[in-house]
């Protein structure tokens, strides 16, 4: 490391919880700010409206179990660490629930909706970017586009981006198929998709600049 710069090292495990706790908070709080879902729970989203019998953290769980399939399909494999991603997506499903709860108790004046969406959006993408570097098991939703990008060696916010606007297009038709309009999409939902995975990117290397993240996994994982 260059001694240019001052690093800090940061636990993987915290990190986790803490992409975790803010990522969730960011889907719902981008949902409440009336802009639209976010990308990355549009298509749970959409099945929760359709089939509202389970929650939106229900179905957040089902499809990240769907994507890790998908991951160990590509990698022809069976692959252990995706489990343990699938254990993270099933308490990110209930901590998007618990948001639900208390959520609504925020005021929806125009201002603040707008700040809503600013803070959702940034907070997602910080969140993104600290599980890509956490050094732990990470939700599906985040490993999918980043194993996608490793195995086929694409860059990652093509992917991302690819990625969002796919689950947008799949929201858009299943609810207006059985809804008889689209839902859950709106002007703060395509702008994202459109544009966050740079802002990832350039949030990842800012953090790269200042901290190091290490766990008990680290030396089973490149840096």
């Amino acid at each position: 490391m260059s001694t240019n710069h001052t690093y800090y090292t940061l636990r993987g495990e915290l990190a986790l919880v803490l992409a975790v706790i803010i990522n969730s908070l960011g889907v719902v709080l981008m949902l409440h700010s009336g802009s639209g879902i976010s990308a990355i729970s549009s298509v749970p989203y959409a099945f929760s409206e359709v089939f509202p019998t389970l929650t939106l953290g229900t179905w957040t769980y089902i499809f990240q179990g769907l994507l890790i399939a998908i991951l160990m399909i590509m990698r022809k494999r069976f692959v252990i660490s995706y489990l343990f991603s699938f254990v993270v997506g099933f308490f990110f499903g209930i901590m998007i629930d618990i948001h639900e709860m208390w959520i609504t108790l925020l005021p929806t004046t125009l201002p603040l909706r707008i700040l809503y969406f600013v803070i959702s959006y940034f907070v997602i993408s910080l969140g993104i970017a600290i599980s890509n570097r956490c050094q732990m098991p990470i939700i599906p939703t985040d490993l999918f586009p980043r194993e996608f990008s490793e195995i086929t060696a694409i860059r990652y916010s093509r992917v991302k981006i690819s990625f969002d606007v796919l689950c947008l297009l799949i929201t858009a038709c299943m609810t207006f198929a059985f809804l008889g309009h689209i839902r859950g999409l709106g002007i703060g939902t395509i702008f994202a998709a459109f544009t966050m995975g740079k802002c990832i990117g350039i949030i990842g290397e800012k953090l790269d600049k200042k901290l190091c993240f290490v766990s008990f996994l680290s030396k089973h994982q490149t840096a």
